[in-house]
C-alpha cells in the first residue's frame, strides 16, 4: 500500500502544522462515551499532523472484535493496513478528488463548516471485510483556520452489503443544514451524475420524512421549487414514485 500518498492526501484535506493540545469540550465527548450504548457505530478524535488517534471510542472493540490499544499504538497506517486491498485505489481516488475540491472550491473561512463522508472495506478480528462508512469533521483551527483535530465517527455495515465507493463534502448553510456541495463515485450508483448538489439534499431530506413545505424551509427556497426538484429526480432516476425511491434508499443509504 502507497502510504506516503495516503498520507500527504490526508495532510492536504485537514492540513496542519503545530502538534495540537485537546480542549475542553473534546474531553467532554470523550466523557459521554462511557454512557453511550454498545451499537456498530464508534468514533475517534484524529490527529491528522502525526496521523495517530488521540482517542478510541469504546464500541471500536464492540464492533470490530479488535484491540483499541492496538490501534492507538500503531496508529493510522496500521488502520490502512486492514482496508480491502481491492478497495485502496479507489478510495485513494476519492480521497484526492475530495482534497483537490476542498482546495478549489471551499474558502478556509468554511472549511470550519464542513463535513466529509467516505467508505471502504475492513477487515475485522475474524478477518471478515465488512463495510466501513467514515464521517469525518474538524474540531480545532489553527491560527490559519486550518484543521488540527477532527471527529471520526465510523459506522459498520454488513459485509454482504455492496456498497460504491464514494467521497462527500457537505457544508452548513445559514439554517444550520448540511448541504451537499461535492459528490462522487467511483463505482456504478444509483444516483448518477445527473442529479445535482441540490436534488441530494432533497433527496436526503426526503428520507427523513420532511414535507416539501419543511424542505423549503430548511433549503431557503419555495414548496414549488422543491415539488420540481421532486418530479425531475423521479423522471431522471425512472421511479415512479417519492415512496419508492425514498424505500430503496432507506435499505440502501450508502447510495446517498
Amino acid at each position: 500500500m502507497n502510504y506516503s500518498k495516503i498520507k500527504e492526501t490526508y495532510r492536504f484535506i485537514f492540513e496542519s502544522y503545530d502538534k495540537p493540545s485537546l480542549q475542553k469540550h473534546i474531553e467532554k465527548i470523550i466523557e459521554m462515551d462511557q454512557f453511550l450504548p454498545y451499537s456498530s457505530t464508534f468514533f475517534c478524535i484524529t490527529n491528522t499532523q502525526d496521523l495517530t488517534f488521540e482517542y478510541i471510542s469504546k464500541n471500536y472493540n464492540a464492533s470490530l472484535g479488535l484491540d483499541s490499544s492496538e490501534l492507538k499504538e500503531k496508529g493510522m497506517r496500521y488502520f490502512w493496513s486492514r482496508i480491502h486491498p481491492d478497495d485502496v485505489e479507489s478510495w485513494l481516488r476519492a480521497l484526492n478528488k475530495l482534497m483537490e475540491f476542498t482546495l478549489g472550491e471551499i474558502p478556509r473561512e468554511k472549511r470550519q463548516d464542513a463535513s466529509y463522508t467516505w467508505n471502504f472495506r475492513f477487515k475485522n478480528a475474524q478477518g471478515t471485510y465488512v463495510n466501513m462508512v467514515q464521517n469525518t469533521t474538524p474540531l480545532i483551527f489553527d491560527s490559519d483556520n486550518k484543521p488540527i483535530i477532527g471527529l471520526a465517527h465510523y459506522t459498520v455495515l454488513h459485509p454482504d452489503i455492496k456498497l460504491d465507493i464514494t467521497a462527500s463534502a457537505k457544508l452548513l448553510n445559514a439554517n444550520q443544514e448540511y448541504e451537499t456541495v461535492y459528490f462522487n463515485s467511483f463505482s456504478q450508483k444509483l444516483l448518477h451524475d445527473g442529479v445535482t448538489n441540490r436534488e441530494r439534499d432533497i433527496i436526503r431530506l426526503l428520507i427523513l420524512d420532511k414535507s416539501s413545505k419543511e424542505i423549503s424551509e430548511k433549503l431557503n427556497i419555495s414548496s414549488h421549487t422543491v415539488d420540481t426538484h421532486r418530479r425531475n429526480i423521479l423522471k431522471k432516476l425512472e421511479i415512479s414514485s417519492t415512496g419508492e425511491l425514498v424505500g430503496i434508499l432507506k435499505l440502501n443509504p450508502h447510495w446517498l
